[in-house]
């Protein structure tokens, strides 16, 4: 047998033994409780949610003092991309443009405020959500949303998106 067919049958043998183990032995699994909030991710069907609710009214006050700054005071302005509209700069702001009400929530939570991402608590997440899902005429003003209302809100623009597990025939949600 030559040098290089002893090496790959070696090869062979050694990736067979890995594929056959568990796991190459590295690290502990974590409880549930060590795993950070922003480590965690919000499907489209609400799975991942938070408990905690928030209204617009709630969010109202948490954007003038968390996001006015760069998102501008009625939430239209910017300087940074405006989360209500459309506007003479973005026809599809954040609020009329993602294809889930989840993922705002789960944007919000996880990067804002820019200067102090992950800051804010799932009541000022929820909030923050509902006030520019309502200044985008998505819902009401009073509406609270929540980890059971909040998958149910229907997005304007979700059927232009291409869901791309769907068309590979899987739903992971």
């Amino acid at each position: 047998m030559s040098m290089r067919s002893l090496i790959a049958t070696a090869l062979v043998v050694s990736l067979a033994d890995l594929a056959a183990a568990e796991g190459p032995g590295l690290g502990a699994p974590l409880a549930a409780d060590e795993i950070p909030f922003y480590a965690t991710y919000v499907m489209p069907d609400g799975r991942g949610l938070p408990a905690g609710s928030g209204t617009a009214a709630e969010g109202a006050g948490i954007y003038a003092a968390k996001c006015a700054l760069c998102h501008g005071a009625t939430g239209v302005e910017g300087p940074v991309m405006p989360p209500v509209g459309p506007n003479d700069v973005w026809a599809k702001p954040a609020g009329r443009y993602w294809p889930y009400a989840t993922t705002i929530f789960d944007y919000v939570r996880r990067a804002m405020p820019l200067d102090e991402p992950k800051s804010l608590s799932d009541a000022e997440a929820y909030a923050l959500t509902a006030f520019i899902l309502s200044r985008n005429g998505v819902i009401g003003e009073g509406d609270a949303m929540s980890a059971q209302t909040l998958p149910d809100v229907v997005m304007p623009n979700r059927e232009n998106f291409v869901d791309v597990w769907a068309t590979q025939g899987v739903t992971p949600w």
